[in-house]
């Protein structure tokens, strides 16, 4: 499919935006400047910027422990995003919820959280709401492999086909459940499959390729919007950092199970470098261009770190705030 060229640089300029802020917080959170767990999403960004892209800005997102990039491809704010990841009050959560407490209810990230699959059931309220006023609006959840071992996946699944509510289940594939390697977790099956026994269509998806992300989610919007959902996507992709926080294998340093051939293999599918390539071969963009974009998106990244640091924390009386008894 042809796309305007406006809206492939737009692609290109929110997986390079997500990469370069997780990237921009591996030394503070070596240096203990970060307190809150960080788990990175870099290697993953166009799983969530070629399905956000597809969504219109009344549609809601649900993300998960490994959220930033799905906070900042629906539109949430970078400034705010930093300063929660640095527990000030300026932060989206108010400084209380750290790096898995997201939320922008303007740009409809309805919340994150660290539980597995704790923000499933949450997607499914809001799918049901959606129908039942008729609103038109999609809902997607994000969630990891390793969501599959829990049960409210499979009970939102019954309920959602049972309803054919407007639901997108995003599984964002990375082959690690924590650090226990998928093929260990389950058996060596799709895992788009788990949708059959529900009628629940399914796709499994080249996850670092945005295009392909983006085609797909365009389809499967358009079909939840018309009344013909839920879908299940699966999208095959990797995680360049570990678990949780750099884990830095990129730097030589190996400090988490993975194989040393294997992260190299998945380093070579960069989703980021991928794009580059296809913009250059279509003859739409230079290097001096690409480095032109690679500056704004830096500058961005500076002041949002700046705020973030400069920023006051919460008060000692207001412990209790937001706090329900």
């Amino acid at each position: 499919m042809t796309y305007p060229i406006d809206i492939l640089f737009d692609l290109y300029k929110s997986m390079l935006r997500i990469r370069s802020f997780e990237e921009s917080l591996v030394e503070p959170i070596l240096n203990h400047e970060i307190r809150t767990p960080c788990h990175l999403y870099s290697g993953q960004e166009a799983v969530a910027v070629g399905l956000c892209t597809a969504l219109s800005k009344d549609d809601y997102i649900f993300g998960n422990h490994r959220s930033h990039g799905h906070f900042l491809a629906k539109g949430g704010s970078l400034k705010a995003m930093a300063a929660e990841i640095y527990c000030r009050e300026a932060g989206c959560s108010r400084g209380r919820g750290g790096s898995m407490h997201l939320i922008d209810p303007d740009a409809s990230m309805l919340g994150s959280a660290p539980i597995v699959a704790g923000t499933i059931s949450l997607a499914l309220g809001a799918a049901l709401a959606s129908s039942i006023r008729k609103n038109g609006r999609v809902t997607v959840c994000f969630f990891g492999d390793g969501a599959t071992g829990e049960g409210v996946l499979y009970e939102s699944l019954n309920f959602a086909a049972l309803k054919k509510l407007p639901l997108i289940f995003a599984c964002e594939n990375n082959l690690y459940a924590t650090h226990m390697p998928i093929r260990e977790c389950r058996v060596n099956l799709p895992i788009s499959r788990i949708a059959d026994p529900f009628g629940i269509e399914s796709h499994t998806v080249d996850g670092n390729n945005v295009l392909q992300v983006h085609e797909a989610g365009r389809q499967v919007v358009e079909t939840c919007r018309s009344g013909k959902g839920p879908v299940f996507m699966e999208f095959m992709t990797y995680r360049f950092r570990g678990h949780v926080g750099p884990d830095d294998n990129i730097q030589g340093l190996h400090t988490d199970i993975r194989p040393r051939e294997e992260v190299a293999l998945w380093l070579e599918k960069d989703p980021i470098r991928r794009f580059e390539q296809y913009l250059i071969e279509q003859g739409l963009i230079g290097e001096n261009e690409l480095q032109g974009i690679r500056d704004e998106i830096a500058d961005e990244i500076r002041d949002a770190m700046d705020f973030a640091v400069n920023s006051p924390g919460p008060l000692e009386k207001d412990l209790t705030k937001y706090v329900f008894a």
